[in-house]
């Protein structure tokens, strides 16, 4: 029989020519198994459903089986008990088919107990040792036997018994779980066991773990009767809810003249009543004890508990329910008034006891208002500013400047952060009407000047009419307390009349960097706000809508549905009366203006980038086709816009971020996919070369 069985699990083969024996299980060449050969699989085979592919280390991750059992321990050398029943858990890994044995603490067990097994993959029993447990092993209500030891399987939780039930595995009834003997003797001897001493067990442990590090706190005050001048003083009362103990705080005003101590009352439980006088140690204890012989018996007395507390001194404590807002509690014979309480103690008497009433209580007068401060009048010396910093303080200071304005609206850049109008003076002298100035205002820090242009043959010389600073608005006092208002930005636009220093000006038209820096930021220029505009049109133009009609159509005699500006301005200062500044009008037809379309000349912008390329000595034109082609994983010739700026950007291409997007833009074709070897060879500078001054045929408009 030993022969039969060692020729069915071994045969002989060849390996370099030599004769070896070999196990059954072996596989033939490349791994197929030969013919007639069953191979036994290693892990636990899943069936295939309509889950994900997933590995099952992946598929199965943190998903264990959980099994109850129990083991008979022999127990030899003693009377009490011959054997033991020891109760444990199986856990059995899905994603690896390991198994790991735990066995629950039990109290004064005398035995070591946790992990009997520790995880890993356990080997069936002989004679099958060269195969493992996988999850078709399991089942409720059967023995498996690790290591010799017999384990008897009596339950299992509720995913476990879901999973064999998905996997086919028809479960068998939950056997009885048997209780160990011993245990269940020494557990009865206990029941019946009486303390030899008074034992009453006070649980304070729930509370201080339910509340720990949670404190109410009221803000009080206490009257002093014997103060010198009966000032009331500040406290905080904190009350832990984990003991129910109390300490309160004193606040002490700045320069009060008392000491400052610690704390007002320490920590402690606070009586309701305080008593007339101390209590003698041992007066007030938790338990009374009682002697029941005396000294009948020897020296020897015997102690019981007084279960019903005869004699004992009760005292009352302040809880929680006895602290709320308005109410005066006893400190030890001084009266204290709760005024107020934080947030956190509000929500819990809020959800504790449904009290929705805290309203504080005021306990001191309000304070008085403070004085006006006045200053004196402008002297005259220095500039306002500079005299007003003289009135602050002792030590005088400069005057400070918006710093932040400064640098948030000075030039950046093409952002000039300047406003220029161009103006004329207002007045009936024949050589001062047609004179033009451009009024500059800078927002950095809100200085106006004014510039002369130059004209021939008026004998007015040109240039700087009016120094940049701040002006002031005409009309006002010059000696007087209150400082001086200054023009702002919001107070020139087109059609404003403003006075400079006694010269009246009148704005009649800005640069396109002025409109549109106020029509970008039209929150702060009413003027060029559009909405606000539109909607005072529309209460002026209602009544008048047919005429406005007539006017468009004259317009437009071939039905272009264009109207030119002068008639388009005529019409809306005829409508609104007036009302209307040209700047407004000026906002209202920017808005509804036609666009004109301007042609892209490819042969300007290719001269242009060929150009800035031969400056900076860019020649690698042959590696910048290679790496489009080698995108162009299709062949097709063509690539997205944003991969071929992206490329471009790789090569550090020293073309500015616009160029670069019109010319990718140029080479595009209707699928908005840029030909890149047309794009290459019109920037190839050494083959194609295009000179800027043969292409320009006449200015950019």
């Amino acid at each position: 029989v030993g022969k039969e069985k060692f020729h069915k699990s071994q045969h002989w083969g060849y390996c370099n020519n030599v004769a070896m024996l070999l196990a059954e299980d072996k596989p033939g060449i490349g791994g197929e198994p030969l013919p007639g050969q069953k191979l036994k699989p290693e892990y636990s085979v899943f069936p295939k459903g309509m889950g994900s592919d997933a590995p099952a280390w992946v598929a199965f991750d943190k998903q264990v089986l959980s099994f109850d059992a129990y083991f008979e321990e022999e127990v030899p050398d003693k009377n009490q008990e011959l054997y033991r029943i020891r109760h444990c858990k199986i856990y059995f890994y899905l994603e690896d088919d390991t198994i790991q044995v735990t066995e629950p603490q039990v109290k004064n067990s005398g035995i070591p107990q946790g992990t009997i097994v520790r995880r890993h993959r356990i080997p069936l029993p002989p004679p099958y040792e060269d195969q493992f447990y996988t999850i078709h092993h399991f089942n409720i209500n059967i023995e498996v036997i690790f290591y010799g030891r017999l384990y008897k399987i009596i339950d299992c939780d509720q995913f476990t018994k879901n999973f064999l039930r998905k996997m086919g595995v028809r479960l068998n009834p939950p056997a009885d779980r048997p209780d160990d003997p011993y245990t269940t003797m020494r557990r009865q001897i206990l029941e019946n066991m009486n303390p030899l001493r008074p034992y009453e067990r006070i649980d304070t442990l729930k509370q201080f773990l339910e509340h720990d590090g949670e404190v109410l706190r009221f803000f009080c005050v206490w009257d002093d009767p014997e103060s010198m001048f009966h000032d009331p003083r500040e406290l905080v009362l904190r009350y832990y809810l984990s003991d129910d103990t109390i300490d309160i705080k004193e606040i002490m005003p700045v320069n009060s003249g008392r000491d400052a101590v610690p704390l007002f009352l320490r920590r402690d439980k606070l009586p309701k009543h305080a008593p007339t006088g101390l209590y003698q140690p041992g007066t007030i204890t938790s338990r009374t004890l009682l002697n029941v012989f005396g000294k009948l018996v020897g020296n020897r007395g015997r102690y019981i508990l007084d279960n019903r507390k005869t004699g004992a001194v009760h005292q009352e404590f302040y809880k929680d329910s006895d602290l709320k807002i308005g109410a005066v509690i006893n400190v030890w014979g001084r009266k204290i008034i709760l005024c107020d309480c934080d947030e956190f103690t509000k929500q819990y008497y809020r959800t504790k006891y449904g009290i929705e009433d805290f309203t504080p209580v005021t306990y001191k007068a309000p304070p008085p208002p403070k004085p006006e401060r006045t200053f004196p009048p402008y002297t005259g010396f220095g500039s306002e500013e500079d005299s007003l910093c003289s009135c602050m303080g002792l030590i005088l200071k400069a005057p400070k400047k918006d710093f932040k304005k400064f640098m948030e609206k000075d030039r950046n850049g093409m952002e000039s952060n300047i406003l220029r109008f161009v103006a004329k003076l207002v007045t009936d002298s024949p050589i001062d009407k047609d004179r033009k100035f451009i009024i500059s205002y800078f927002l950095s820090d809100d200085t106006i000047s004014v510039f002369e242009q130059a004209e021939r043959n008026t004998g007015i010389l040109g240039g700087k009419f009016l120094e940049r600073g701040r002006i002031k608005e005409p009309g006002q006092e010059l000696f007087k307390s209150e400082p001086s208002k200054y023009f702002k930005a919001q107070d020139l636009f087109v059609g404003a009349r403003v006075c400079f220093h006694g010269h009246n000006f009148l704005l009649v038209d800005a640069d396109e960097y002025t409109l549109n820096y106020m029509e970008k930021h039209a929150n702060e220029f009413s003027k060029a706000d559009i909405g606000i505009i539109f909607k005072k049109l529309k209460d002026k133009a209602e009544p008048n809508s047919r005429e406005i009609r007539q006017v468009f159509a004259a317009g437009h005699p071939a039905h272009s549905k264009v109207i030119e500006y002068e008639p388009f301005r005529n019409l809306i200062a005829s409508i609104t009366d007036g009302a209307f500044s040209e700047h407004e009008i000026m906002t209202l037809a920017r808005y509804y203006r036609v666009r004109e379309q301007h042609e892209m000349d490819i042969h300007f912008l290719l001269a242009v980038a060929q150009e800035q390329l031969k400056k900076n000595s860019f020649d690698s034109f042959e590696q910048l086709s290679a790496v489009f082609k080698y995108n162009d994983r299709e062949k097709r010739g063509v690539l997205p816009h944003e991969m071929c700026r992206t490329i471009c950007k790789s090569f550090k291409m020293p073309l500015v971020d616009d160029d670069l997007q019109d010319l990718l833009t140029v080479f595009e074709d209707d699928h908005k996919q840029v030909k890149y070897e047309k794009f290459v060879d019109g920037l190839n500078w050494r083959k194609n070369q295009i000179s800027a001054f043969q292409t320009i045929k006449a200015p950019l408009k």
